[in-house]
């Protein structure tokens, strides 16, 4: 019996192995300590190798890692052993396109950072639950970005124009 394509995890790290946007989609780390000693040891198991912008694959803990570099963050997609390493490289290119387009190709840490209400969009708009629902880069970027808004009913507007307003608001308090 086939079962709809999951992600344990997705994590967005800076380059020293901090945490800029995480989402976890599994019990397998169930407390905090857990998750953050996971990051630690996925960021320093691949923090050697020269990943760039193409994507890698390793096995760590049981579990399959897809990651990619873009300047100083990491994009990590986790899925389990018995998941197919083209779907979860499709949700890490998924992510990272996303948020390439989100950022205006200033994908940095602190860009990342002060458009952080995106990024979390992002996610949920690609995995919920664990369940892939999304992988094309350009349809997450718009569904976020509220481009797609043609079709969305008034409530859905009125929700994005908030999230608009709040982290124009964000932003301006802090660069005071």
């Amino acid at each position: 019996m086939e079962t709809c394509p999951s992600v344990k995890n997705i994590l967005l790290l800076d380059s020293e192995g901090k945490r800029v946007a995480v989402k976890y989609y599994s019990d397998d780390w169930p407390t905090l300590s857990a998750k953050l000693a996971f990051e630690k040891s996925v960021f320093a198991k691949t923090q050697k190798a020269n990943a760039g912008t193409e994507a890698e694959i390793v096995m760590f803990d049981g579990q399959i890692v897809v990651y990619k570099f873009i300047q100083d963050l990491r994009f990590f997609v986790t899925g389990g052993e018995e998941e197919n390493e083209l779907i979860l490289a499709s949700v890490l290119q998924g992510f990272s396109d996303a948020v390439e387009r989100l950022l205006k190709n200033m994908v940095d840490k602190r860009t990342a950072l002060e458009n952080l209400d995106l990024i979390l969009l992002c996610l949920d708009e690609i995995v919920d639950g664990g369940i892939v629902l999304e992988t094309e880069g350009r349809e997450i970027a718009e569904k976020v970005s509220g481009h797609g808004l043609e079709g969305a009913s008034s409530a859905e507007q009125t929700l994005v124009n908030a999230l608009t307003q709040a982290r124009e608001h964000l932003a301006k308090s802090l660069l005071m």
